[in-house]
C-alpha cells in the first residue's frame, strides 16, 4: 500500500484571514485528504474546503488538528467531511460557530472540548453519536440541536456547559452516561425520552437552575450524585420503574421538600438525601418490600436500621425503640435537629452519621454502642457535652472535629488510641481525660484546641504523631511520658503558652518543627535516649535561653534551634554531633558548653564559641549554714560523680575529700557538719 503524501500550501495570504494556506494536509492512498493541522496564527472565518486540487477534503484528524488556534471564530466544514476526530477543536477557545454539514457521520471524542466561546451548535441529521467529552467545558454554548439519529451520549458530552439553558435527548438514547451534564449551571429544561432506562453517576450533578424534571417510567436506576447539588430542584417524581437509586443521588438539593420512594425500588444508597435542608418528610409506599418510613424517616422494612432523617427535621427526635444500626451519614445535615435521644436498643453507629448536625447541643451514647465511627459528630459546632459509655473502645478519626463549643470530654477505659484529628479544631474544649489503655495519639488529634491548657498524658501512650498538639496555644505545660519513643513532625507547633516541656527517657527521636514557634519556654533538657533531632525541631522558641543535650544526640538537623534569639547556654553531655550551618542561626550570643573526657570539641563548634563546663555550687538559698551544718547545692550533668575537697589553708594546699555526690537529676545537696571543728575552711569540687 502507498504511503500517504504530506504537503504544505505556502501561498502567502492577509493576516487577518484564515484561508487554506493555513492547513496541513496528508493525501491518503485512497486519494481523500485529510486535515492534520492548522497553524495557530490563523484568524477570523475559515472556509474547509470540499475538495484540494481536486481530491476531497473527508477527515479531520485526531488528537487536535485546530487544537489551540485560539483566533479563529468560525469555521464552516466541507461538505465532503464524515469524521472529526478526536480533539480536533481542543480549546480552540476564539471560536464562536461552527458548521457542521449533512455529511459527517463520527464527531470524535473531546473534539470541541474547551471551544470556551462557540455559541451554539446544530449535529446533522447523519450523526449517530456524541462521544465522551465533545463539548465539555463550551462554556457560551446556549443551545445544541442533538438529531433524532443520535442513539448514544458519552461520558462528559457536555460538562460544564455552564450556559447551556435547555437540552432534548432524541426517542432513541438509551442511557444518560456518566457526568453528561454536570455542571450545567443555567439548565432550566430537560426532556428524557421513554427510551432511556439509566441515568449515570453525576448526570445532572451542579445544574444549579434546574427546578424540575420528569424521569420517565422507563428507567430503572438513578446513578450515584445524578442529582447532586441541583439547589433549585423542587420536585422528582420517582415513578414505579425505578429499582436502584445511587448514593449521594440527591444530595445538597437544598429545596427540594418531599420525596416518595415507590414499591419498584429496593436499593437506597448512602446519603441519597443527604443535606437536603427543606426536605422534611421521606415517604415509603407501603407496598415496598425493602424499606419503610415512620415519621418521615427512612428505615429498613423491619425498622431496625435507620437509614436516613430528611435534612429539614427540626426540634427533638427520639428514635425508635427497634433501631439497632443507625446508618452512615443518616442524619447528616439535619441542622435544625437540637436534640436526638438514642435508645439501648443501638449497637451501631455508621461513620459520619451525625455530620454537621450543627444545633445539637447534646447527645447520650447508651451502653449498647462499642464503637464511634469517622467523623459521626463532625462539625456538629453547637455540642457542649457528651457522654461516651464505658463500652466504647474504639473512636474513629474526626469524630469530634470541629466540635467549636464541646469544653470537656472523659475518653473510657478501654479506647486504646485517639485517632487523627479525632478533637481537631475543639477551640472550648478545657478538659479531656486520658485513660491508661491509651497507646497511641495520632495526627491532629487534638489540633486547634485552643483553649486546652493542661493535658495528662498516660504512661502507656507509645508515639506522639504529627500535628498531635498543634496550635493548642493555651497550653502551659507537657510531661511526656517514659513510655513514648518518637514525637512526630508538629506536634506542638505554635503551642505559644508552652513554658514547662519534660521529655520521658524513652524518646528516640524528635521530630520535624515538633516545638517550633513555643515562644514561652525558657529551658528544655534533651534525654539521654534521644539520638537524633530534625531540622526546624526548637525553631523560633524566641525565649529558650537554655538547653541541655543528652549523651546519645549524633545529629541534630537543619535549622533545629535557628531564631531561638535568648539562647546563650547550650550544654553537651556527649561527644559532638554532626550539625549544620543554620542549627544555632540567630542565636549570636550562645556559647556551646561541653563535659570532660567528650570528645569533638575545638575552640569554636558550629560557628559559637565552646567552653568546659564544670560542675557549678549554687549561690541560692541552700547556701550557707543550716541543720548545724555548712552546705550547698551542685549542680552539673545528670547521674554523674562530684568529689567535694576541704582544705583550711590555701596555701599549702592540702586538699581532703569530704563528701562524693552522685547528681542525680542533675543536682545534690552538699553538708559539711564538721565545718565548726575548724578555724576557716575552704571547698573545691572535682569529678573522677
Amino acid at each position: 500500500m502507498p504511503l500517504a503524501s504530506l504537503f504544505f500550501i505556502c501561498a502567502v495570504f492577509p493576516l487577518f484571514a484564515a484561508d487554506i494556506s493555513d492547513l496541513t494536509y496528508v493525501v491518503n492512498p485512497d486519494n481523500t485528504i485529510t486535515i492534520t493541522r492548522c497553524d495557530t496564527a490563523a484568524s477570523g472565518e475559515l472556509v474547509i474546503p470540499d475538495t484540494i486540487e481536486g481530491q476531497p477534503v473527508t477527515s479531520i484528524d485526531d488528537y487536535g488538528a485546530f487544537s489551540g488556534c485560539t483566533n479563529l471564530t468560525s469555521v464552516t466544514i466541507g461538505n465532503n467531511v464524515t469524521n472529526i476526530g478526536a480533539a480536533a477543536f481542543h480549546a480552540a477557545t476564539g471560536l464562536i460557530s461552527v458548521i457542521i454539514p449533512d455529511s459527517v457521520t463520527s464527531i470524535g471524542d473531546a473534539a470541541f472540548e474547551n471551544c470556551t466561546s462557540l455559541a451554539s451548535v446544530v449535529i446533522p441529521d447523519s450523526v449517530t453519536s456524541i462521544g465522551k467529552s465533545v463539548f465539555s467545558a463550551c462554556h457560551s454554548l446556549i443551545s445544541v440541536t442533538i438529531p433524532d439519529s443520535i442513539t448514544s451520549i458519552g461520558n462528559r458530552a457536555f460538562w460544564e456547559c455552564s450556559s447551556l439553558t435547555a437540552i432534548t435527548i432524541p426517542e432513541g438514547v438509551t442511557s444518560i452516561a456518566n457526568n453528561t451534564f454536570r455542571g450545567c449551571r443555567m439548565l432550566t429544561s430537560v426532556i428524557i425520552p421513554d427510551s432511556v432506562t439509566s441515568i449515570g453517576d453525576f448526570a445532572f450533578s451542579s445544574c444549579t437552575t434546574l427546578t424540575s424534571i420528569t424521569i420517565p417510567d422507563s428507567v430503572t436506576s438513578i446513578g450515584k450524585s445524578a442529582f447532586a447539588a441541583c439547589n433549585s430542584l423542587l420536585n422528582v417524581p420517582i415513578p414505579d420503574s425505578i429499582i436502584s437509586i445511587g448514593s449521594r443521588a440527591f444530595r445538597g438539593c437544598s429545596i427540594l421538600a418531599s420525596i416518595t420512594i415507590p414499591d419498584s425500588v429496593t436499593s437506597i444508597g448512602n446519603s441519597a438525601f443527604e443535606n437536603c435542608t427543606n426536605l422534611t418528610s421521606i415517604t415509603v409506599s407501603g407496598g415496598n418490600p425493602t424499606y419503610s418510613s415512620e415519621d418521615g424517616v427512612l428505615f429498613d422494612k423491619t425498622e431496625t436500621g435507620l437509614i436516613a432523617c430528611p435534612g429539614g427535621k427540626s426540634g427533638t427526635y427520639i428514635i425508635l425503640g427497634s433501631v439497632t444500626s443507625i446508618a452512615v451519614r443518616a442524619f447528616s445535615g439535619c441542622s435544625s435537629l437540637a436534640k436526638i435521644t438514642i435508645p439501648d436498643s443501638v449497637t451501631s453507629i455508621g461513620d459520619h452519621a451525625f455530620l454537621f448536625c450543627t444545633s445539637l447541643a447534646s447527645v447520650v451514647i447508651p451502653d449498647s454502642v462499642t464503637s464511634i465511627g469517622k467523623s459521626v459528630f463532625s462539625a456538629c459546632h453547637s455540642l457542649i457535652s457528651v457522654t461516651i459509655p464505658d463500652s466504647v473502645t474504639s473512636i474513629g478519626s474526626k469524630a469530634f472535629w470541629e466540635c467549636s463549643s464541646l469544653t470537656a470530654i472523659t475518653i473510657p477505659e478501654g479506647v486504646t488510641s485517639i485517632a487523627s484529628y479525632t478533637f481537631g479544631g475543639c477551640r472550648m474544649l478545657t478538659s479531656v481525660t486520658i485513660p491508661d489503655s491509651v497507646t497511641s495519639i495520632e495526627s491532629g488529634a487534638f489540633r486547634l484546641c485552643t483553649s486546652l491548657i493542661n493535658i495528662t498524658i498516660p504512661d502507656g501512650v507509645t508515639s506522639i504523631e504529627s500535628g498531635a498538639f498543634r496550635l493548642c496555644t493555651s497550653l502551659i505545660n507537657i510531661t511526656i511520658p517514659d513510655g513514648v519513643t518518637s514525637i512526630g513532625d508538629h506536634a506542638f507547633l505554635n503551642c505559644r503558652s508552652l513554658a514547662g516541656i519534660s521529655i520521658g527517657n524513652g524518646v528516640i527521636s524528635i521530630g520535624w518543627q515538633a516545638f517550633a514557634d513555643c515562644t514561652s519556654v525558657t529551658s528544655v533538657t534533651i534525654p539521654d535516649s534521644v539520638t537524633s533531632i530534625e531540622g526546624k525541631a526548637f525553631d523560633r522558641c524566641s525565649s529558650l535561653a537554655s538547653i541541655t543535650m543528652g549523651n546519645s544526640v549524633t545529629n541534630i538537623g537543619d535549622g533545629a534551634f535557628e531564631d531561638c534569639t535568648s539562647l546563650t547556654e547550650f550544654y553537651f553531655t556527649g561527644n559532638s554531633p554532626s550539625v549544620d550551618s543554620y542549627w544555632l542561626g540567630g542565636a549570636d550570643s550562645a556559647t556551646v558548653y561541653y563535659l570532660p573526657g567528650t570528645t569533638g570539641w575545638g575552640a569554636t563548634f558550629g560557628g559559637h564559641p565552646t567552653a568546659l563546663w564544670p560542675p557549678q555550687v549554687q549561690s541560692d538559698a541552700s547556701f550557707g549554714v543550716r541543720s548545724n551544718q555548712f552546705g550547698f547545692s551542685i549542680t552539673w550533668a545528670t547521674d554523674l560523680v562530684v568529689v567535694v575537697e576541704a582544705s583550711t589553708n590555701l596555701d599549702n594546699s592540702a586538699w581532703s575529700p569530704v563528701g562524693t555526690n552522685m547528681l542525680t537529676g542533675g543536682w545534690s545537696y552538699f553538708g559539711d557538719p564538721q565545718w565548726t571543728n575548724h578555724p576557716a575552711r575552704f571547698y573545691r569540687l572535682r569529678w573522677p
